[in-house]
């Protein structure tokens, strides 16, 4: 048995106040009303001027955010711009961080390796820990003395004698003597135990 479908009204009823728009056109010698806003200058960016929809459009083709600005003003403006007008500095430009960012994680921050340390002219020059020599232990210094080095020479120097002397002894170089060749081995041997150990 089928039941009959009630029919609903659903019209709305506004009042007359909704109707009524608040603002009035600002254009001279016009009265209409004036649903529509727009920002008073670029200074003024939160306060607005009220046009019905004719004006508006008018005001806005004939509205320029840049008036009053040199155009290196502009060019900075948009170039800041690109970055959300926030402070920034180059990949590898660590001392154009300001300084007082680095003063407010002091004490807060225990740096073991000193991975936000600026350097010399940095804010915490005067707290970096004394370099020590490193210890050789008696392998590196086998090595060292294979390759004719003495001291605490650096990865570049070690690599730079290695080079030399892989073209010193090399078998091409020496006709094939196998004496050459056993010293060869020796070099490259002592070369990989340098390489290995973490010399910097």
């Amino acid at each position: 048995m089928r039941t009959k479908e009630r029919q609903f009204d659903f019209t709305a009823k506004l009042r007359v106040e909704e109707l009524r728009p608040e603002h009035t056109c600002e254009a001279p010698g016009c009265g209409a009303p004036a649903p529509h806003r727009a920002p008073k200058s670029r200074m003024a960016l939160g306060q607005y001027r009220w046009f019905c929809l004719d004006h508006v459009r008018e005001y806005n083709q004939s509205w320029n955010y840049f008036a009053g600005m040199s155009d290196a003003e502009i060019w900075n403006y948009q170039k800041a711009a690109l970055t959300g007008h926030r402070p920034t500095w180059g990949l590898g430009d660590r001392h154009a961080r300001p300084a007082q960012a680095t003063a407010s994680l002091e004490g807060m921050i225990h740096d073991v390796f000193t991975l936000l340390d600026d350097g010399p002219s940095g804010y915490r020059a005067h707290t970096r820990p004394e370099v020590t020599e490193r210890k050789l232990t008696k392998l590196q210094e086998d090595s060292l003395a294979v390759l004719g080095l003495e001291g605490q020479p650096s990865l570049n120097e070690i690599k730079a004698r290695y080079k030399e002397l892989v073209k010193r002894y090399h078998p091409d170089v020496n006709g094939g003597d196998r004496g050459a060749e056993e010293r060869l081995q020796r070099v490259i041997a002592a070369y990989g135990i340098l390489k290995s150990s973490g010399l910097r």
